[in-house]
């Protein structure tokens, strides 16, 4: 595929905290429309590679960009980053969806959708309500708009949650593990609304440990441990043939 629809592109990433070395020369692309699962135990180092390319945490080392955008070089000495403009540009590129929903607590549903980009975006107040109010009835959160948070369930929240983000209109979207704080009923629920979003061919990359999600809704799997990606392929070679012993042990774990 030509390199245009290249949405995302990590090569040789390195992290350490400390002197633990959490990421170990981690490369990766994301095509335009694919759907890229990251599996693995935990300490393996997913959350911290999905940190370090949504730019809340910076490499030590390796390069990464977003489509014609440039957010890290290497030259061997360790990453050097872009200036703050092009950092805020590649923001753009991204939406991130967190593990337990940091919705803003005092906010209703309608405000959480709308603030930033009538904030940051500078839209107008009346185009970001109408396309919140298309977001709530796709999420299934009709007639939620003036609940605030605590006033919903944990699926609901999450909905929420995935619904501000595709508010920035982002190329991409990140989900770091958007199922693990719920119960299996609402997990159910939040999973029916990414499996529609790759229908619909949303670029996504998803930390998860549900292996038939990853299985059936990813194009491409990556199994990492150790900080090193083991194995990776087609969503359902990888975990329903794995090649690596590891990684049959991690899913024969899971089972």
């Amino acid at each position: 595929m030509a390199s245009e629809n290249i949405l995302v592109n990590l090569e040789h990433a390195r992290k350490s905290f400390g002197d633990t070395e959490v990421l170990k020369d981690i490369s990766l692309t994301v095509e335009k429309g694919e759907v890229l699962a990251i599996i693995g135990p935990s300490g393996g180092g997913k959350s911290t590679l999905l940190r370090c390319c949504t730019l809340l945490e910076t490499l030590d080392g390796g390069s990464l960009s977003f489509a014609d955008v440039v957010v890290t070089t290497d030259d061997g000495s360790g990453a050097i980053y872009a200036d703050k403009k092009t950092l805020a540009k590649a923001r753009t590129h991204f939406g991130l969806v967190f593990q337990n929903f940091n919705l803003f607590p005092h906010y209703t549903v309608m405000k959480n959708l709308i603030d930033a980009p009538v904030s940051v975006q500078k839209k107008p107040k009346a185009e970001a309500e109408a396309k919140a109010r298309e977001l709530i009835v796709k999420m299934g959160l009709e007639g939620k708009d003036d609940m605030v948070p605590c006033e919903l369930s944990g699926g609901q929240q999450q909905r929420v949650a995935i619904a501000r983000a595709l508010m920035l209109d982002p190329d991409v979207l990140f989900f770091d593990e958007p199922t693990s704080a719920l119960d299996p009923e609402l997990t159910k629920g939040v999973l029916k609304v990414i499996r529609g979003l790759a229908e619909e061919h949303m670029t996504m990359v998803i930390v998860t440990h549900e292996m038939a999600f990853a299985r059936d809704v990813a194009d491409h799997v990556i199994f990492m441990d150790g900080g090193v990606i083991v194995e990776q392929g087609p969503a359902k070679q990888v975990i329903e043939n794995p090649q690596h012993s590891r990684t049959r042990a991690f899913l024969h774990s899971d089972s």
